[in-house]
């Protein structure tokens, strides 16, 4: 797999698993008891965002070594 093939799969695995990742542990202003007046009551309380891409980017490492392992190894 070439370098820029590379990149392209680790970033679209990488957004791919960012969406799967997002709604983990978020809580609304309306679950909360919060907010001020005029706020959405859905808009996340600590969104963690962080912490989130973190752990996108650790499990976007393990897919990409297993479809670079598959890649390279089981073409046809």
């Amino acid at each position: 797999m070439s370098l820029p093939l590379s990149i392209a799969v680790f970033f679209t695995i990488w957004w791919t698993v960012l969406f799967a990742v997002l709604p983990f542990g978020v809580r609304s202003l309306h679950e909360e008891g919060g907010g001020s007046p005029g706020s959405d009551p859905a808009a996340p309380v600590n969104p963690r965002l962080g912490v989130k891409a973190l752990w996108t980017t650790l499990v976007t490492c393990v897919v990409f070594g297993l479809v670079w392992l598959a890649a390279e190894y089981y073409t046809l």
